[in-house]
């Protein structure tokens, strides 16, 4: 009865994790601005804190990170979808993708490449390594610096993440984050015993 329930089809290998981050990388080089969408990103280690992106050798922007070495990952918000979708179907070598979509370029603050204004979280990455894998290369990179929306941050300095309404990705398809299910260490945290009814029955 079991097996029957949990039946699978074996398929040839392929990528099928998801959702993804789909994030706008912006870069700069020689002059030029690029933003460009991927959803190949991820965390790699924490002290140093690292980060990676997978990029096609044909794509615009990979000759401008490869040379300057150092990128901005702009997390995507509900609002900022259709310009991350836009800039994953047009290239930097035929158009400015940053006014075409209307995103607002402000200075990264320890990296010389342009950030995404409207967008809630910039990461700022120097690359570390490039590592060729086949139909992509992984840039592996260290964490320089975070912007962060001061609209997050609360009174006691907590970042809210939580609102900031960010989208993930899936086969293909965009989706906003749904509601929370719990956080980290819930499923094995203790209840906290309610003494103020237990105060009223002493």
């Amino acid at each position: 009865m079991t097996e029957d329930k949990y039946k699978k089809q074996v398929w040839k290998p392929s990528v099928m994790t998801s959702p993804v981050p789909p994030v706008m990388v912006t870069s700069r080089y020689d002059g030029t601005d690029n933003v460009f969408t991927v959803a190949w990103t991820g965390t790699v280690n924490t002290h140093p804190p690292m980060t990676y992106i997978s990029i096609r050798p044909e794509r615009y922007s990979y000759e401008l990170i490869k040379n300057s070495g150092v990128f901005v990952i702009n997390l995507t918000t509900e609002e900022l979808t259709k310009a991350c979708d836009y800039c994953g179907v047009r290239s930097g070598r035929k158009e400015d993708k940053f006014e075409k979509t209307k995103l607002v370029k402000t200075e990264a603050s320890k990296i010389d490449a342009p950030i995404i204004a409207q967008s809630p979280i910039n990461i700022e990455c120097e690359v570390r390594q490039i590592i060729p894998l086949g139909t992509h290369d992984m840039f592996l990179t260290e964490i320089v610096s975070l912007d962060v929306s001061e609209e997050l941050i609360d009174e006691n300095g907590r970042l809210c993440l939580e609102n900031a309404g960010l989208t993930a990705y899936a086969h293909g398809e965009y989706f906003a984050l749904g509601r929370k299910l719990g956080c980290f260490g819930f499923s094995v945290r203790k209840k906290k015993k309610n003494t103020r009814i237990r105060r009223k029955n002493r």
